[in-house]
C-alpha cells in the first residue's frame, strides 16, 4: 500500500529491491520513483491497482509496467465501474498489460476477461477458499456459504471503499446495513483501519463472485478445475 500512513513502506521497498522481487503490486497512490526505477534496474515489473482512467494515467506517468483494473465486485478495496466500461476506457489510450479483477471466480470468467480486452484475470477470493490459504476456517467457510447479497461495500474500515463479508461485520458487533461513513482524509493503514474491527483481521474482504465458490479445495485441485472450466467455456463458444 503506497500511502503515507503505511509506516513500513520505505523498509518494505528496500527489502524487496534488495532481494530483487520480480513483481510488485502497488495500490492507492502511484508508486514512488525509487521503487519503479529500482525494479526496472534488474528486470522487475510494477503493476498498479486502479479503479478509473484518472488513476490509470497517473500510474502510467509513474512508469508502471502494467495496470490491475479493480472493477465493481472485487474483494477488498474496489471501484464501482463495470469491467466492460473500465477495460474499454483504459484500452482507448493504453495497449500494454492489463490484469482484470472483480468477481472472477471460475474459468468462464477468465475467458470473459480475455474477451473484453484484458491480458490476465486476477483472482483473490477464490484462492482464499483453499486448504493452503493462510486464512481462518471461519473465513473460508463464510466464503463457501455466501452469495453476492452477503457482500457489503463500505469505506468504514480503512477510509477507502471496499467489499466485505456481511457475516464478519455482524460478528464484530456492527450493523452491516447501517454502517457510518468514514472520513477518507483520515484513512490510516498503519494502525489497520478506522474502527476497532480491523480489515482484514476481523472484517473479511470478499468479492461478489462468492456464490460460485461452494467448497474449500487444495490449490492444485482448484487450478485443474479452473482449467477445465476455461476449456469448456471455449468449447461452448467453438473457440
Amino acid at each position: 500500500i503506497v500511502h503515507p500512513s503505511n509506516a513500513r513502506l520505505t523498509e518494505d521497498i528496500t527489502v524487496c529491491l534488495k532481494h530483487q522481487v520480480p513483481i510488485f503490486i502497488t495500490s492507492l497512490q502511484a508508486p514512488p520513483k525509487e521503487l519503479v526505477d529500482g525494479a526496472h534496474a534488474y528486470g522487475g515489473i510494477v503493476l498498479h491497482d486502479v479503479i478509473n482512467a484518472r488513476h490509470a494515467k497517473k500510474a502510467l506517468e509513474a512508469g508502471v509496467g502494467g495496470l490491475i483494473l479493480v472493477a465493481a465486485g472485487a474483494g477488498g478495496h474496489a471501484g464501482t465501474l463495470s469491467p466492460f466500461a473500465l477495460v474499454g476506457e483504459i484500452r482507448e489510450f493504453y495497449d500494454g498489460l492489463i490484469v482484470l479483477s472483480g468477481s472472477i471466480a471460475n474459468g468462464d470468467a477468465v475467458l470473459a476477461a480475455q474477451a473484453m480486452g484484458a491480458d490476465l484475470a486476477y483472482m483473490g477470493t477464490r484462492f482464499i477458499a483453499t486448504t493452503e490459504a493462510n486464512a481462518s476456517d471461519d473465513y473460508k467457510n463464510g466464503i463457501t456459504q455466501a452469495s453476492a447479497s452477503d457482500v457489503i461495500y463500505t469505506n468504514l474500515f480503512t477510509g477507502v471503499h471496499g467489499n466485505y463479508l456481511r457475516e464478519s461485520i455482524v460478528k464484530a458487533g456492527l450493523d452491516p446495513d447501517h454502517l457510518p461513513e468514514a472520513d477518507k482524509s483520515k484513512m490510516n493503514f498503519g494502525s489497520g483501519g478506522n474502527s476497532a474491527a480491523k480489515a482484514w483481521k476481523d472484517i473479511w474482504g470478499v468479492g461478489q463472485g462468492v456464490a460460485v465458490i461452494d467448497e474449500v479445495l487444495p490449490t492444485a485441485e482448484l487450478v485443474n478445475q479452473l482449467e477445465a472450466e476455461y476449456r469448456a467455456a471455449r468449447a461452448r463458444l467453438a473457440l
